[in-house]
């Protein structure tokens, strides 16, 4: 029987990449055997669009940066390629058409976006569509931050030890993991860069993409994003 492959969809503005990101992508990939981690950058997310975002080849630049030494992490342009194409199921779509059967899918996200999902186009069919990851983050209890209820046994929650692949259906499972614990800003690595605090930057970011700001000055005005 042919391998389906297990790919992971890790979207997102990243703004900048960072360590937090990568360590997400990694430790997923790692927990739930997964080939590949695609990490696409949004053009500008819906929930964004009154805030400033840097310039999507810049973000595309550092993100590339960020996972050339990294085998199973990959960068889709996607998003950017399509930039009416603002909404997650939209993004999902794609890749559904694009694969078919050939692998199963594993949506990616932090506690953060998880707390705010019902605020998604059209939310409840996102969470039949595939599978979902949601990645814990210190001080949030993602168990609670959508009612039970309403997802009955969709919900795995992995920190009790589990094995997501004794519990993975083909989509419509949301796993909850706390494999990565690191907790990084990209507000504060921005301000950090802005008052050139490069010596705190390089902790929190790849080595290849501190280069990256120090060359293209970025951040270096009052951009938020």
């Amino acid at each position: 029987m042919d391998h389906k492959r297990r790919i992971g969809i890790y979207g997102g503005t990243f703004d900048p990449v960072h360590l937090g990101h990568i360590e997400v992508a990694r430790c997923v990939a790692r927990q739930f055997e997964l080939d590949e981690v695609l990490l696409v950058p949004a053009f500008h997310a819906p929930h964004k669009l009154a805030q400033p975002v840097t310039s999507h080849l810049h973000r595309y630049a550092m993100l590339v940066l960020a996972t050339q030494d990294e085998p199973r992490l990959s960068v889709s342009t996607i998003e950017l390629e399509a930039k009416d194409r603002r909404y997650t199921v939209e993004t999902v779509d794609h890749f559904q058409a694009l694969f078919g059967d050939s692998a199963q899918l594993f949506f990616i996200m932090g506690a953060d976006s998880w707390s705010d999902v019902k605020s998604w186009r059209e939310w409840q069919k996102l969470l039949t569509m595939t599978n979902h990851i949601v990645v814990t983050r210190p001080g949030f209890d993602v168990k609670t931050l959508l009612a039970v209820e309403e997802l009955g046994a969709q919900i795995v929650d992995l920190r009790s030890g589990q094995s997501p692949l004794e519990n993975a259906r083909e989509k419509g499972t949301i796993f909850i993991t706390n494999v990565v614990m690191k907790d990084v800003s990209a507000t504060e690595i921005r301000n950090a860069v802005r008052a050139n605090r490069f010596d705190e930057v390089a902790n929190l970011v790849p080595g290849p993409v501190v280069d990256y700001l120090k060359k293209y000055k970025l951040y270096r005005d009052s951009n938020e994003a």
